[in-house]
């Protein structure tokens, strides 16, 4: 998916803060410089609907204060969160 779809799409916040993140989602992991999240999006019943996300920090401050910039967002199509985060981790 192209990052303004994503943007749009999941109400991704672009550029944002590792704090911002954790705030608005539970499943948000520091993975060296990139900062990974799973979300939950709502496809109907029996449909998958977690998605994955990737932001990579835009200065060298890697604190929860630091600027990240979004690379890469999936569609909602992996099963559970696990799925979501191995994708993003494969960015």
């Amino acid at each position: 998916m192209k990052i303004e779809e994503g943007m749009w799409k999941f109400r991704l916040p672009n550029p944002a803060t590792p704090e911002d993140l954790e705030s608005r989602w539970s499943k948000v992991l520091s993975f060296g410089s990139t900062v990974l999240v799973a979300g939950y999006y709502y496809n109907g019943p029996g449909k998958p609907a977690w998605f994955g996300a990737v932001y990579e920090y835009l200065t060298d401050d890697t604190s929860c204060e630091g600027i990240v910039g979004l690379r890469a967002v999936s569609d909602a199509e992996h099963a559970d969160d696990g799925h979501a985060i191995a994708w993003a981790m494969q960015q």
